[in-house]
């Protein structure tokens, strides 16, 4: 009895932290804050750095464009038992249509539970070109990561054309997040959507698919992160067959306005804003120039100003 008491201590000694967090996440909800968001991090970080491996298996036979959907499904798996938020699909078969440009709208680092839930395979990201000097960058290389050069105007538009071509030999898809920034409040709205993505779509001659996540405020948001379900649904692919580049921006409104309706209908914990609390609609769609910046400091859009 005494063997198996020494062998079982430790173990009760490691779980003390793991007590007294937990504990404390039930007595605080600032402290809960804090430890689901340390934890969550936390458990991305871990996800990515096990699955290293995996994305130098993948790249051997060919496959480094699945390594992204191998990461996201794991990562998910971890983070519905870990806090116990679900993501229900609605439209997940329009997803079947590849190549084409996933576009989804943008709240907050909960969004990665999202790509988490749909990242189809053969699927890469796009990246600002200073990641690939970072710890990440061994992995988002082997995981195919198209890299955009932000520095330079030029060498932006080489590299929106570069990711174009890429995508249409390999029949990958790219997913990015159009508005370009986070945007989440107790009203369900979007923002602008940044043009880049459109221009990539039409220079590629693939669909869109629009990815509206429901708001998911009464969730998460700065001293909240409860436990749930988030609504999404896929929208059918939009064509971009026989459009040109100046038709970008009259593209990017119809498709706002299709995710703004449908953001309206499935977010039922929140209301529509007002007509004086809206979001500014673009004026303009006229072609301007290319800039780049990125989300999360790992997943790049291209902004035209």
């Amino acid at each position: 009895m005494s063997f198996i008491v020494s062998l079982f201590k430790p173990l009760a000694y490691l779980s003390l932290p793991y007590l007294f967090l937990r504990s404390l996440a039930g007595t605080s909800p600032v402290a809960r804050y804090y430890i689901r968001a340390v934890a969550y991090a936390s458990t991305l970080v871990t996800v990515a750095s096990g699955c290293l491996v995996a994305a130098v298996g993948f790249t051997v036979v060919g496959k480094q464009h699945d390594v992204n959907h191998l990461v996201a499904r794991v990562f998910y798996a971890a983070v519905t038992r870990l806090f116990n938020i679900t993501v229900e699909v609605e439209g997940e078969e329009h997803l079947n249509s590849r190549p084409a440009v996933l576009m989804a709208n943008h709240q907050s680092m909960l969004d990665i539970i999202i790509l988490g839930r749909l990242m189809p395979k053969q699927t890469s990201i796009i990246s600002k070109e200073s990641i690939k000097y970072s710890p990440l960058g061994p992995f988002m290389i082997l995981s195919g990561t198209v890299f955009i050069n932000r520095g330079n105007n030029a060498q932006a538009v080489k590299s929106l054309d570069d990711a174009a071509n890429l995508i249409k030999k390999n029949k990958i898809s790219t997913w990015i997040f159009p508005e370009g920034t986070r945007h989440l409040s107790a009203k369900s709205d979007m923002l602008p959507l940044k043009k880049g993505g459109f221009h990539l779509a039409v220079s590629a001659g693939i669909p869109i698919i629009p990815i509206v996540v429901e708001n998911y405020y009464h969730i998460y948001h700065s001293g909240t992160f409860g436990e749930g379900v988030i609504k999404v649904r896929v929208l059918p692919p939009v064509p971009t067959v026989g459009l040109t580049s100046k038709d970008a921006g009259e593209l990017s409104v119809r498709v706002r306005e299709q995710m703004v309706e449908t953001l309206h209908e499935i977010s039922t914990h929140t209301t529509r804003p007002t007509v004086t609390e809206k979001v500014q609609e673009p004026l303009s769609v006229e072609q301007k120039p290319f800039q780049f910046y990125c989300v999360d400091s790992i997943v790049c859009v291209i902004e035209i100003e």
